[in-house]
């Protein structure tokens, strides 16, 4: 029987840390297989929320509404890729005692890591942007107030990281389980309304690549795999996995590599399961009844009424969308603590990274709304999430590398077949990016 893992007797380490807090915990006299794996349940939801962050609606919804059903294989090989990848993350933190940027900055050169430690922060500079325009989208949707005063109102969830200083990771996950139950609640409620096709949603999850070749599909699902796998996820998940108090020993940390895996597995299946509902809603209630110029947000919001002939079809959309922004906020601000603090060694409080990041993030947010109205919202969501993708393969090379690493893995690297499958998601990415940025210049 494996050894019992449990949580540091301060329950978890604080918000936003500048260390993971707690000591190696014993084995549990008589603790249960299902107690064990309990203590484990948490980073996996962290990380899942960025998963279904609005970045991902605004893909979703382009791909349901254009392409229908056709895209949906796209969303299961983007979940099943990161499922794979985040395992390689969570190892690499729980076999090697170093997250992702610690452990680049301690492999590379210093132009390296100062390169990657960039390149890490566009990518979450770009999930913030779409976080600032999907929680404008919201307040604008159930409040009625102009988009420009929804970018504003959006700088005041630095009060939440405020309010939830110095409490630990349990309290954090407990908030971000509660948001994640309130998006899949609604979109029950959605699918009640508008009941899927099933044997259109079968159709669709079967891969076939000449569906791509339609116009404008490769660009959409790469925009896909660029909001469902996302870089600061990498770094965000080798760093709070190790929240948990894990054995010295190899059987111990061998323990909470499986449960990790059990927990970010899990995770990761709701998260893909909400996005493809996302894209199924889109499909079912605009391709599906002619309405294929709906392709974005507000206007998915704004025809869901007249389409399905029930008005809590748009508020629960509405609510959903609300909750998915303020839901990445936490792991926004816990990824930019890691990311800086493991590429620079250098600390500053929680409060002062959420408050640079959000005020960056609203500057092109509130000149793309001010410039381009209420049309611009859904490209510039589009257009972060493309960026997200080509800005993936830095990270995921970094990973594949430093997880098969015998000498920094301490005798747990990756198995070689997990590397091999992630190295051809890797062929797979860089590959499409290249096709985007080629069909630039074509």
């Amino acid at each position: 029987m494996p050894p019992a893992l449990s949580l540091p007797d301060k329950a978890t380490a604080p918000f936003c840390p500048t260390a993971v807090e707690g000591s190696i915990a014993l084995p549990a006299a008589g603790a249960t297989r299902w107690g064990r794996g309990l203590r484990f349940v948490g980073p996996g939801l962290l990380v899942a929320v960025g998963y279904m962050d609005p970045g991902n609606w605004a893909t979703d919804i382009a791909a349901g509404s254009r392409f229908g059903f056709d895209l949906l294989f796209v969303v299961l090989f983007s979940s099943l890729a990161a499922i794979l990848l985040q395992s390689l993350a969570l190892r690499l933190g729980i076999a090697s005692g170093l997250d992702l940027a610690q452990a680049c900055r301690a492999r590379y050169s210093r132009g390296a890591t100062l390169g990657l430690w960039a390149l890490a922060e566009l990518a979450i500079l770009a999930t913030d942007i779409a976080e600032v325009l999907g929680g404008a989208l919201a307040i604008r949707l159930l409040t009625g107030l102009p988009l420009w005063a929804g970018v504003l109102l959006t700088g005041f969830d630095m009060l939440l990281v405020l309010g939830l200083k110095g409490r630990g990771f349990r309290q954090v996950e407990a908030i971000i389980a509660a948001l994640i139950g309130t998006i899949a609640l609604c979109f029950l409620i959605e699918f009640v309304i508008v009941p899927p096709d099933g044997a259109a949603i079968g159709a669709g999850l079967l891969p076939d690549v000449s569906r791509l070749a339609q116009p404008g599909a490769l660009a959409v699902a790469i925009g896909i795999v660029g909001a469902t796998v996302m870089p600061h996820n990498l770094y965000l998940h080798s760093s709070i996995v190790r929240t948990r108090a894990i054995p010295e020993d190899e059987a111990g940390k061998r323990a909470a590599i499986r449960l990790a895996n059990w927990d970010s597995a899990a995770a990761l299946l709701i998260a893909g399961v909400i996005n493809g509902a996302i894209l199924t809603l889109a499909a079912q209630a605009f391709h599906m009844t002619g309405h294929g110029a709906v392709t974005t947000i507000d206007g998915a919001y704004r025809m869901l009424d007249p389409i399905t002939g029930a008005g809590a079809a748009a508020l629960f959309f509405g609510i959903a969308l609300l909750a998915s922004g303020q839901s990445s906020t936490f792991t926004g601000t816990i990824a930019g603590q890691v990311v800086l603090e493991g590429f620079l060694d250098l600390s500053i409080p929680c409060w002062q990274r959420r408050l640079i990041t959000r005020a960056i993030a609203i500057l092109p947010a509130l000149a793309g709304v001010l410039i381009w109205s209420d049309e611009g919202v859904g490209p510039l969501l589009v257009l972060t999430q493309i960026l997200l993708s080509l800005q993936l393969p830095f990270a995921v090379w970094p990973l594949i590398r430093a997880s098969g690493d015998p000498a920094l893995m301490n005798a747990l690297p990756a198995p070689p077949w997990t590397r091999g499958l992630a190295w051809i998601v890797f062929a797979a990415i860089a590959a499409a990016n290249l096709w985007l940025i080629g069909s630039f210049f074509a």
